[in-house]
């Protein structure tokens, strides 16, 4: 089973968990802030798919940052940062059996999983 991971009233994961129901694929849901994510796990996706993939700059959380802290990003500092602020995470983020299937939405890749 498919585990999707993000935040509720994200618009990007309502329309990769509209998807996955509309076509009858098998998932679970875990809300960053309801259910809360470890560094330890946040690092492991880090080494899968990269901490540059990884990490929404485009976000409000991240704009929002002291300077300090967006400046002189290494994969140790991002990491920290995503485990103290969930939100900073690229969302959905779609495991299955422990492994990254895909970062963000994108119909074409979500088909994949039909």
């Amino acid at each position: 089973m498919l585990t999707l991971y993000g935040i509720k009233n994200c618009d990007t994961v309502k329309k990769a968990r509209n998807w996955l129901e509309q076509n009858g694929v098998n998932y679970r849901f875990h809300d960053f802030r309801v259910d809360g994510i470890d560094e330890k796990q946040i690092r492991q996706w880090s080494k899968t798919v990269g901490w540059e993939t990884l990490l929404n700059k485009r976000g409000t959380t991240f704009r929002q940052l002291p300077d300090s802290d967006k400046n002189g990003l290494t994969e140790s500092k991002a990491v920290k940062l995503m485990a103290a602020h969930p939100t900073l995470i690229k969302r959905p983020v779609i495991e299955k059996a422990g492994i990254i299937k895909t970062v963000g939405f994108d119909q074409k890749q979500f088909g994949v999983f039909k």
